[in-house]
């Protein structure tokens, strides 16, 4: 599952074998849109203030299974917690809808938003203690891709991950 960088992302000197490549099966979920929860009382000002929480119900749980299987790759020793510029990799492998032609390739060009696939997988890794924050990702690729489609794709539902560093780079 560990592949080479296909190809130098630009003027970075990327590492050519990822630091980091975990396969997560479950149904991503997009962070994203917010709804109100409530009120609640600001601990620094005191006033009241709008509590807020996720709209998708998918959220939590795609983010439970990344973190779990990062925290498991780095307890493994499969990987070490990056230090530096990360380049992130990710292909979700979105489900395909039943009515979509069998006999031809079809492109996941629907809802929800790679950004916010994107936005959920980052904190779940940021979770798991991966990296420091997310802000160290200066580089990256993603796309959305159904089973058996794509070079990358997993045979169901969920997203392969792969983390590189910069060759030689202390930050």
């Amino acid at each position: 599952m560990t592949t080479a960088l296909s190809a130098q992302t630009g003027a970075y000197n990327w590492a050519p074998v990822p630091a980091l490549t975990v396969a997560v099966h479950g149904l991503p979920g997009p962070q994203g849109s917010k709804s109100p929860a409530g009120w609640g009382r600001s601990r620094k000002t005191g006033k009241n203030i709008p509590l807020m929480r996720e709209s998708s119900k998918k959220v939590k749980p795609w983010r439970d299974k990344v973190s779990d299987a990062i925290t498991a790759a780095i307890l493994r020793g499969d990987a070490q917690p990056l230090r530096g510029s990360v380049y992130a990799e990710i292909t979700f492998t979105m489900p395909k809808p039943v009515n979509a032609p069998k006999r031809r390739r079809t492109y996941p060009a629907v809802s929800p938003d790679i950004d916010k696939l994107e936005r959920s997988t980052y904190d779940a890794i940021t979770s798991a203690k991966a990296w420091e924050d997310d802000g160290r990702v200066i580089e990256n690729h993603n796309r959305k891709v159904y089973p058996g489609e794509h070079p990358d794709a997993l045979d169901r539902p969920g997203a392969l991950i792969r983390l590189y560093t910069l060759n030689g780079a202390i930050s």
